[in-house]
């Protein structure tokens, strides 16, 4: 390559850096105007709109035209994953049939940036006419939705990323953002919790994370347990017939007193291992798993701990073991 032809692939990439920088700088500003209305004059309406969301009995209708149309549908997602019933409602179908969808127990939550779009007029006259909960995200606080909804969020006006201020850019980062801030504070009022959160997600490495302990965990014959008083001779006979690297041992009322690790084997090796007794070499008060512990905070305790394998514990007694490796088959990160 040239020395011409590498200053001008050179100034191509400055030129797109510098590009892709402005655009996170005026998209940063939006949200940070989005952020300080949200502690003064968004206050208020914020607090309305997650109350009005969490006492509708039906469910939330999200709706919009264009960009705003495409961030209304993953906010609709994003309602329905975290607990809150929800779908999206297109205004054009909505004015061809979809308004029989929409029900007095629901709750529309109406984006459009002007606050004017055509299309939304019929879902607003419904909205009215069957006192069906109005929400409206806008920056046109005093538009047409502005005026006829319950409870509007205005969002303050910013410039657009787009040098010719046409392309919506910041104002759809600030419509998501503002929707997520919903859906998020709606979550925590009613404590959705992460076991609530893995009934909507079963599939996939972030359902793989949300099953429980008890879901991959062996039981049964295949746990590998011994008692205080066993000989290690005996002991280690099943600790390598079970495979785990590990052995639970059982204190007189079958409770989990302690493990015996490959490290503890390493640490006590000697002419007198094999006729010690298991309490002598075991480590007291080893780490545990509840059978209702997130697949996911199993593998970040195995993997902080730099052990291989846990024992799961009710009650104090041992009713399973998990592997490393069987969170890692079973795609938990």
């Amino acid at each position: 390559m040239s020395t011409a032809a590498r200053q001008s692939k050179s100034a191509r990439v400055a030129s797109a850096q510098l590009s892709a920088l402005r655009t996170l700088a005026l998209e940063a500003d939006g949200l940070a105007s989005l952020k300080t209305a949200l502690e003064t004059t968004l206050l208020e309406p914020f607090e309305n709109a997650v109350q009005t969301l969490k006492a509708a009995k039906g469910r939330v209708i999200v709706s919009g035209i264009g960009k705003s149309g495409h961030v209304g549908q993953k906010l609709a997602a994003t309602f329905a994953s975290t607990g809150t019933p929800a779908f999206f409602v297109h205004p054009s179908e909505a004015s061809h049939g979809d308004l029989g969808m929409i029900t007095p127990d629901d709750v529309i939550l109406a984006l459009s940036w002007s606050g004017e779009t055509v299309e939304l007029k019929n879902i607003i006259m419904y909205s009215r006419r069957f006192r069906v909960p109005l929400i409206a995200i806008t920056s046109g606080s005093n538009s047409a939705l502005g005026q006829q909804a319950d409870v509007v969020l205005a969002l303050p006006k910013t410039k657009e990323a787009c040098p010719h201020g046409l392309a919506p850019t910041t104002s759809t980062t600030m419509q998501l953002v503002i929707g997520d801030c919903l859906a998020i504070a709606l979550l925590e009022s009613k404590g959705f919790t992460a076991h609530d959160f893995k009934m909507f997600h079963p599939g996939g490495s972030l359902g793989a994370s949300l099953k429980y302990v008890s879901d991959l965990m062996h039981k049964g014959d295949l746990l590998p347990l011994a008692r205080e008083s066993d000989r290690m001779s005996e002991a280690i006979v099943t600790m390598t017939t079970k495979s785990f690297g590990c052995l639970g041992v059982l204190n007189g009322k079958g409770k989990l007193a302690g493990i015996v690790t490959d490290g503890d084997l390493r640490r006590h090796m000697g002419d007198s291992l094999m006729t010690a007794t298991v309490a002598e070499i075991m480590t007291k008060k080893p780490k545990t798993a509840a059978p209702n512990m997130l697949a996911a905070t199993a593998l970040e305790m195995i993997s902080s701990s730099r052990i291989s394998a846990i024992f799961v514990v009710d009650r104090g007694k041992p009713v399973g073991i998990i592997h490393i490796h069987d969170l890692v088959r079973a795609g938990v990160t």
